[in-house]
């Protein structure tokens, strides 16, 4: 009955050590993918804050414009 147990802990061990490598090797392999998420998700949102400040940057010139072309026609 002993030989059972002491086999069964023996099966164990060896399987939590098993999990706990594997679990390792996959957090390993993880990390330059998260990495590299990370680092796309942060030039996406460069890029979004460059096109709102482009558009911003439009309305306000269109806006000018279109005040200056409506002040020349008020003057005439």
């Amino acid at each position: 009955m002993t030989d059972k147990i002491d086999y069964t802990n023996q099966f164990m061990r060896n399987t939590q050590g098993r999990m706990v490598a594997t679990t390792a090797m996959g957090m390993s392999a993880l990390r330059p993918i998260m990495h590299l998420q990370v680092t796309m998700l942060r030039m996406w949102a460069d890029s979004i804050e460059r096109l709102a400040g482009n558009v911003e940057k439009g309305v306000e010139e269109t806006a000018t414009t279109v005040e200056e072309q409506a002040s020349k026609e008020r003057a005439a």
